[in-house]
Order: structure tokens, then C-alpha cells, then sequence
């Protein structure tokens, strides 16, 4: 299956928008559950010192083949137990793998790597889906692509939704097989979200509601972009935020 991720993920708006966080002439920048390191490579082409983070062995035996792999530290590890030296001024988790956190614990724990390793003065960016947003209705898809072994169908089905937990089907129809992925998400809201950050000692910058930049709307957009940065040691600790807060 990794052999075929890069078809069903190329490039696309997020990753502009992600592309577009490293601003300065040379960042230090952490990707969290970096898959098969495209975003990683884009980076280390622009001359960004970028270590790519998964718990995939084989997904990282596919980044080190990108154009730019030799120049990315890869490292196999879960977002929540990943530990360095290397202080970072962005660290991003990308293609919704904030929502493969499926418990509180593991939530609060990748959010404290993300604190800890965050220079003063970084960015950390994620996303997650809408929970307000009916994606049930919304979820299968069918398409066709063309892999080394010839065209392969892939679909996705959703199977069911109970309290904040979507669990679905990935499949991928060759001539002579057919490989099935069964995965489950966690759709936490905004407020969540927010109060999780504040609880690990960061501070929410801004929430976007689409890749282009535009501003959340609770009952509209589908993306919950999260700018979070370190709490000013100025600050009071803050308060969990209610659901009619509104982001800075």
C-alpha cells in the first residue's frame, strides 16, 4: 500500500499552504507522521534543515528515495514518544494525522513534543476535520490509478460513526488481488482542540477554515487549521476557552 500512497496523495493546496509557513531563508523544521515525505522533500529542496518523524518503516523507505531524501533526517518514531536535541521554528503535522490520536492521552502527549521542541518565537501548524460538518454523507469516493502494476480502483466506504470515532475501509482492486485497509478516526471540536493546546502550555495564534487562508466558520468549513505558538511566560495561565471564544 505505501507503494501506491504517493498516487492518491500528490501534491495539493495543503501542502502550499504548509510550504508557505517556512517563510525565513533557512528553517529548522519537524514534520510529525511525515508518511512517505513529500512535504519533507519540498522543504529540504528550498535548503530547510527538516527532520521527517513516522512510525512507518516502510513509509520512510520510501522518503529516503525522494529527490531530496539524503538531505532530511528521517526518524521512526510515534509523534507522542519522538525526542531530540533539535529545537525547531515549525513543526507541522499534515493529512489529517492529528485525528489518528485516537485518546486523550496521545493528544496531549504529541502536543508536549510539539512544545518541547519548538524554538521560542516558532510555529506549530495542524489540521483536523470539522466534526460540525455531516461526513458521513460525504466520505466514499471512488477513483482510478495508475500504479507500476497497472491500474488499480481505489475506494473508500465509510462503515460507521459513534460518538466522536469514524471508523472506515480503504480498498485497492488490482487485476489479481485486492488490499483492504480498515482504519478509525477521532473527530474532535474546535473547543477541544483548543482547550487540549492551552493545556499543554501553547497558546492558539489563529484557526483557519480552508487552506487558502480564509477564517473558520464553525458550521461551514470543512478544515480546522490550527496556528498555535508558546505561551508568552508573561501570561497567566489560561483559562480552557468555551465554545463561543473567539481565537486572537
Amino acid at each position: 500500500m505505501v507503494e501506491l500512497y504517493d498516487l492518491g496523495n500528490a501534491w495539493s493546496i495543503d501542502r502550499d499552504f504548509y510550504l508557505s509557513l517556512a517563510r525565513q531563508p533557512r528553517q529548522r523544521i519537524l514534520d510529525l507522521g511525515c508518511g512517505t515525505g513529500l512535504l519533507c522533500d519540498a522543504y529540504a529542496a528550498l535548503n530547510h534543515d527538516v527532520t521527517g518523524v513516522d512510525p512507518s518503516p516502510a513509509m520512510l523507505a520510501s522518503a529516503r528515495r525522494k529527490p531530496h531524501g539524503d538531505a532530511v533526517e528521517w526518524v521512526q518514531s510515534f509523534a507522542q514518544t519522538y525526542r531530540s536535541d533539535k529545537r525547531f521554528d515549525l513543526i507541522v503535522m499534515t493529512g489529517h494525522a492529528f485525528q489518528v490520536l485516537l485518546e486523550d492521552a496521545d493528544v496531549q502527549a504529541t502536543l508536549a513534543t510539539m512544545r518541547t521542541h519548538l524554538k521560542s518565537g516558532g510555529v506549530i501548524a495542524f489540521e483536523s476535520r470539522n466534526r460540525a460538518i455531516d461526513w458521513t454523507a460525504r466520505w466514499n469516493y471512488d477513483k482510478v490509478l495508475d500504479s507500476p502494476r497497472g491500474s488499480v480502483r481505489e475506494s473508500r466506504r465509510f462503515i460507521s460513526m459513534g460518538n466522536d470515532r469514524m471508523t472506515f475501509e480503504l480498498r485497492y482492486r488490482f487485476r489479481d488481488e485486492t488490499l483492504i485497509s480498515k482504519s478509525e478516526l477521532r473527530f474532535l471540536s474546535r473547543r477541544d482542540i483548543e482547550n487540549a493546546i492551552i493545556a499543554s502550555g501553547l497558546c492558539v495564534a489563529n484557526i483557519f477554515g480552508t487552506w487558502n487562508g480564509e477564517a473558520f466558520q464553525e458550521d461551514s468549513s470543512e478544515e480546522m487549521i490550527f496556528i498555535a505558538r508558546m505561551r508568552p511566560k508573561s501570561h497567566l495561565p489560561a483559562r480552557q476557552v468555551s465554545s463561543e471564544a473567539r481565537t486572537e
